[in-house]
């Protein structure tokens, strides 16, 4: 069981660690930080990591998602896969200026978590 990041978040957060790949090339990207938020729409990127892929974003396509302020902000969209409890998840996901990126629920709807608060761990539930 993943213990949650108290190195990254206070308090200490669910958070995996992630494949990213680019589709047209193959590259890959390992140990990719990414914060549980099952209040996340969408799951975001960090930008550090779509660099060292090679991704860039779409010309024609871009979201509008509402911050902590409230305030809407247009974003690119990008497209890789993102390997997450022994699934790949393709499609389109938001670049972010920060460290660590956010799984959201167009990913986590797909799995089954037990989300363990008092012991402060994860684990994807498996029937």
């Amino acid at each position: 069981m993943p213990a949650y990041d108290a190195r990254h978040f206070q308090p200490p957060a669910p958070a995996a660690r992630v494949v990213l790949r680019n589709p047209d090339t193959g590259a890959s990207c390992t140990d990719v930080l990414m914060l549980l938020d099952t209040g996340a729409d969408v799951s975001l990127v960090p930008r550090t990591a779509l660099d060292s892929l090679g991704i860039t974003p779409t010309s024609q396509r871009f979201y509008e998602p509402v911050g902590f302020t409230g305030d809407p902000t247009l974003s690119p969209v990008v497209l890789l896969e993102m390997r997450f409890c022994e699934k790949t998840f393709r499609g389109q996901f938001l670049p972010v200026d920060q460290p660590w990126g956010i799984l959201g629920r167009n990913v986590l709807n797909a799995v089954s978590l037990l989300l363990d608060g008092p012991r402060a761990v994860w684990a994807e539930h498996r029937a």
